[in-house]
């Protein structure tokens, strides 16, 4: 079977912050992409900038927290917009709080978007990749996915958890060619201090954008195949989380 030689991309959480970042920097790398948000109108609009850079760019809704349903999704998509050479999970959730004030139905919340859904977009994905033998994963994680933070403890179990999927994946589909790289930010400037699940004050003049991080991720996508990083600690030179 013939595959085109122009890299196609998925990236979910593309409707803003780093996943919006992303794609724009992708797009500029001619790189063709799948986009997936739940956030319909906002997509559609980073979709049309891409289209406008001169690749391929389509947006698909999809609420990833219905983790259910993510894996027939994301192989759907797939099968409809063409082989996806790069994923990248970028979708997440941001949760400030004690421990042992934690509902459980946060607790369950924000491990099944930012691990469980992540474990299916790969699902998802793996098939075609390993069909191919190529294939590169991009898994944002934290620098809360390697040190604990006061009142961010449900936040870093599920970065924890996610890097200790990335490497899991890395092990087992590396005999398939397939590379896995985690994104480990300091705080990045997004529209995750604006929601309802984070309460903190910090100077987020002083924090990395989310085009800084998407220059790392467009670097580690466009290694050649025989090389991976597998891991990017990425931080503010102020030192702020």
């Amino acid at each position: 079977m013939n595959y085109p030689t122009t890299k196609q991309a998925l990236i979910t959480g593309a409707s803003s912050g780093i996943g919006k970042a992303t794609a724009l920097a992708f797009a500029k790398a001619g790189i063709n992409l799948a986009l997936v948000s739940r956030e319909s109108e906002n997509l559609a609009a980073v979709a049309a900038a891409a289209r406008e850079v001169g690749v391929k760019a389509e947006a698909y809704p999809l609420d990833l927290s219905k983790i259910e349903q993510v894996q027939s999704s994301i192989s759907a998509i797939a099968a409809q917009f063409g082989p996806i050479d790069i994923l990248v999970n970028s979708a997440g959730m941001g949760y400030t709080g004690p421990l042992t004030e934690t509902p459980l139905a946060d607790w369950q919340r924000v491990l099944d978007l930012n691990v469980t859904s992540v474990w299916q977009c790969i699902q998802g994905i793996l098939p075609g990749m390993r069909d191919r033998k190529s294939g590169i994963i991009i898994n944002i994680s934290s620098i809360a996915g390697s040190q604990v933070f006061p009142n961010w403890g449900l936040y870093c179990v599920s970065k924890f958890g996610l890097m200790a999927l990335s490497k899991a994946v890395a092990t087992e589909e590396r005999a398939h060619g397939i590379r896995v790289t985690a994104i480990c930010p300091g705080s990045v400037n997004t529209p995750l201090w604006d929601t309802e699940t984070v309460q903190a004050d910090l100077d987020r003049t002083a924090m990395l954008t989310p085009e800084i991080v998407a220059e790392s991720i467009l670097h580690a996508v466009q290694l050649p195949a025989c090389a991976v990083i597998e891991e990017i600690t990425l931080m503010s030179n102020t030192g702020v989380l």
